[in-house]
């Protein structure tokens, strides 16, 4: 360790503009990328040394591979970087490329790896699907008994993690930032004008920003400003083998192998074999002190206690799949602490409720992570938004919900769970429920198969007698499909109530209300007793978020979104309001209220025998809002659906949510009035043609492109963020657009993010599908080229390893209730 330049621990400077605490591969990639990227005045402080912490003892792998679809882009670049590092700052790095092959053993697992295969198509990344033949030349040392197919990524392997992150180190100084240990960071104080004073024993330094990158310390660095972060450490091993003659006699280094369901990635070390198990729920160790009293002071680059026991049946299927193991010894065991966030997912991004402060943390994968993270957060601190959609990595997404019970509880599980098979529609129980139910929740919860999302529990689909309940994940339709069928003829043909208590609510009101709103939507404001759809643009045109926006009372607003994008919408606005000094209060309103969504061409019948309040269309018009009693319950009605039949929503004080659902239920029994779930919503939204945030659009999707026109006023007086963007968007005209797709499908639906090809080649993929009850053959939005964009043109989706034959359909493909009232008062058919 004496070749280390130890750097002089004085601080030089008293003022940055970023300061960076944790000197792990993440927060020292962050450095190198804003100092490379031209930004003056970066400084990192690092408590002890550089990959202190998870990074120095890690195994290092690095992977194409990502089941999620955005983050291949992160693991993507990274590989492209560490490529390439050594050459640029003359520093080796120890990279290994000879690929990886995951090893499916069950049917279903070739399932999952067509499945993967598919949302692979669309991306750069090299990814093929291998037969058991091909496998075993690549590792010629596996038992063949076991191996059905292969997922092969040629470009994967592993890197040194302390030399990668020395290589950045250089890099970063190299451009000008400043890498400060070992010096602690000892408190945090945010100023009036969103500046950060950082306290260290060296003294303070004024920052403009502040990056938390400070790995499994994150949470004492939150702690410091009362942000609890939802971080635990796990115990994580490795075992390293000494020489094995089989191994030692190959000619090319062994690919990385992940045998799923022995749960453990293994890798050639030298002549030997490394090899680290995830073990399951019940025997995985979390180091829970450190969350309930910090981290041990002085803890820097120890190690735990290893425990070959808790790994002893990981141990065996190893030996099983690779038999050379049996005869290896085991010369080392590595256990250390590696950070998980609940659901494995690194926080990265800009917190809301605190100015000026940007997360890193909780990378269960910090090595392939590394890099991509540095740039994306380089470019979003420099350009002012995310250079692509990344909302699963949103900070944002956790919130006073996630207590340090359900963090434990769902890192268990997510640890247990590492190597699980991942379905479509997939749910996950620990930890459940959270504290955030809805007012219906404890009335529903046997009646019906719930979703989480956002901490929230949400009807899926509801049983009856003869269905086949419970949660049952399947590739192919399972048995939610008919139930969904049934809910969707109950909304078409009668009437169905809804649980949409989870969206997220804000009210807005004060002197600048409207023309803070003016600026923020690219929708014109609605007028009181109004509501229209409006789109949150980026300064480059993309779509950073849909609500409804409602006007109440003159300056007063309700402004609806989605649940996985309450505090992601929230951050954005009050961020405007900072920069523009809008004189506005703004009050988030999501758990106190609750919300119904009645729906079908009864939905007036039942409704208006509980008010006064004329419900007729001459008097109560689509898109219209106002304050009623229902029931004696007062509720803020607007007529919207996102259904797409006539319907209401119910917006009511979360305590009266009861009363109002027993008095809508008892005053529909006539109609035959009964309840849907969010899969029956999302098949009636698809035949609309309705789009839906973080589907059709998103950051990396424009309003154009995306076909929603007639939201976007272009021709307002008001500047909104995005309008020039948008104007040059429209000059140059667009090379993409959303389509709208039938499939000649069998026992498979699309459900987004499926490879579209033609002519043998992928060009384009799938944003959301469904099956359609109503056409009885599978719907889905796409985007393809603009030249094979015209209704009629024939197209493929992949599903599951097959290409379906798809037609391009004129949308909708049911109209929507206000439509077809407004043909038949002209005399005209509507299309159902």
């Amino acid at each position: 360790e004496m070749k280390l330049k130890i750097s002089s621990p004085s601080l030089g400077k008293d003022r940055a503009d970023t300061v960076i605490i944790g000197g792990g591969c993440v927060g020292v990639s962050l450095a190198y990328h804003l100092s490379r990227a031209g930004l003056k005045d970066v400084v990192l402080l690092e408590k002890s040394e550089l990959t202190a912490g998870s990074t120095w003892h890690a195994a290092g792998l690095t992977t194409y591979f990502h089941p999620g679809i955005n983050l291949k882009k992160i693991h993507s670049y990274s590989i492209k970087l560490y490529e390439k590092l050594e050459e640029e700052t003359g520093q080796a790095v120890g990279f290994h490329q000879p690929g990886s092959i995951r090893i499916a053993s069950t049917p279903t697992r070739v399932d999952e790896f067509k499945y993967q295969m598919t949302r692979a198509g669309w991306h750069p990344t090299e990814q093929y699907l291998i037969t058991p033949e091909k496998v075993q030349e690549l590792f010629p040392l596996l038992n063949m008994d076991m191996v059905l197919a292969g997922l092969y990524n040629p470009g994967d392997g592993h890197i040194d993690p302390y030399s990668l992150t020395m290589a950045l180190a250089a890099g970063a100084r190299k451009y000008g930032a400043q890498l400060n240990y070992p010096v602690q960071v000892t408190n945090l104080n945010s100023r009036s004008d969103g500046t950060w004073e950082v306290e260290t024993p060296l003294g303070l330094i004024r920052a403009n920003r502040i990056v938390n990158t400070a790995g499994f310390w994150a949470r004492d660095i939150g702690k410091m400003i009362g942000m609890q972060h939802p971080l635990i450490p796990v115990h994580h091993q490795y075992v390293v083998t000494s020489t094995i003659p089989e191994v030692k006699a190959l000619k090319t280094e062994l690919p990385v192998i992940r045998d799923l369901e022995g749960s453990y990635y293994l890798r050639q070390e030298r002549d030997g074999l490394l090899f680290g198990p995830y073990e399951s729920e019940e025997k995985m160790k979390l180091q829970d002190s450190w969350v309930t009293n910090g981290v041990p002071p002085g803890f820097g680059k120890e190690l735990f206690e290893s425990d070959l026991d808790r790994i002893m049946e990981h141990v065996e299927a190893a030996m099983e799949m690779v038999p050379v193991l049996k005869k290896a010894d085991i010369v080392n065991t590595v256990a250390g602490p590696i950070t998980y966030s609940p659901d494995i997912l690194p926080m990265v991004g800009p917190h809301q409720g605190v100015r000026n402060y940007w997360v890193a943390i909780g990378f269960g994968y910090g090595i392939i992570h590394a890099g991509g993270i540095g740039k994306y957060l380089s470019d979003w601190i420099l350009e002012g938004e995310p250079p692509f959609d990344l909302i699963e990595l949103d900070p944002n997404r956790y919130g006073k919900w996630t207590t340090t019970e359900y963090t434990a509880a769902k890192a268990r599980e997510s640890y247990g769970f590492n190597n699980v098979v991942g379905y479509p529609k997939e749910e996950r129980f620990a930890g459940r429920p959270t504290e955030r139910t809805s007012g219906l929740y404890d009335l529903l919860k046997s009646e019906c198969s719930m979703g989480f999302h956002a901490g929230w529990e949400q009807p899926h689909w509801f049983y009856k007698p003869g269905d086949e309940i419970g949660y049952k994940p399947s590739f192919r339709r399972t048995n939610w499909f008919e139930p969904v069928g049934r809910e969707y003829k109950q909304v078409m043909e009668k009437v169905g109530v809804i649980d949409l208590s989870p969206f997220g609510k804000f009210k807005v009101k004060g002197a600048d209300s409207v023309k803070l709103l003016d600026h923020l939507f690219a929708n014109v404001v609605p007028k009181v007793g109004s509501t229209n759809i409006s789109h949150m643009l980026t300064p480059r045109g993309k779509v950073y978020a849909e609500l409804t926006v409602s006007q109440l009372y003159p300056g007063e607003f309700m402004l609806v979104t989605g649940s996985g994008s309450e505090l992601h919408d929230l951050r954005w606005i009050e961020e405007e309001v900072m920069r523009g000094g809008y004189k506005v209060e703004i009050e988030n309103m999501t758990d106190e209220m609750g919300v119904l969504g009645v729906a079908g061409p009864y939905a007036r019948q039942v409704l208006q025998k509980l008010t006064n309040e004329d419900l007729s269309d001459g008097s109560f018009k689509f898109l219209q809002s106002r304050h009623l009693k229902l029931y004696d319950i007062a509720v803020t009605a607007i007529r919207i659906s996102y259904t797409g039949e006539l319907g209401w929503e119910l917006y009511h004080r979360k305590e009266d949510s009861v009363a109002l659902y027993r008095a809508i239920m008892e005053a529909g029994q006539k109609e035959g009035i009964d309840n849907f779930g969010t899969y029956a919503l999302n098949a009636l939204r698809l035949e609309k043609g309705f789009r839906a945030w973080g589907a059709e659009m998103n950051c990396d999707t424009n309003p154009l492109e995306a076909g929603l026109d007639y939201f976007v006023k272009l021709n307002k007086p008001a500047d909104f963020t995005g309008k020039q963007a948008l104007k040059q968007i429209k000059e140059k005209g667009l090379k993409r657009q959303l389509v709208y797709l039938t499939l000649e499908t069998d026992n498979v639906d699309p459900e987004g993010n499926e490879s579209v090809w033609h002519n043998g080649k992928v060009i384009g993929n799938t944003t959301s599908g469904s099956f359609s009850y109503s056409a009885q053959q599978s719907l889905a939005f796409a985007y393809v080229p603009i030249e094979l964009s015209k209704v009629g043109q024939k197209l493929e989706v992949e599903l599951l390893g097959k290409k379906y034959p798809a037609t391009i359909i004129q949308e909708p493909l049911v109209m929507t209730e206000p439509t077809r009232m407004r043909l038949q008062r002209k005399g005209e058919s509507p299309r159902m």
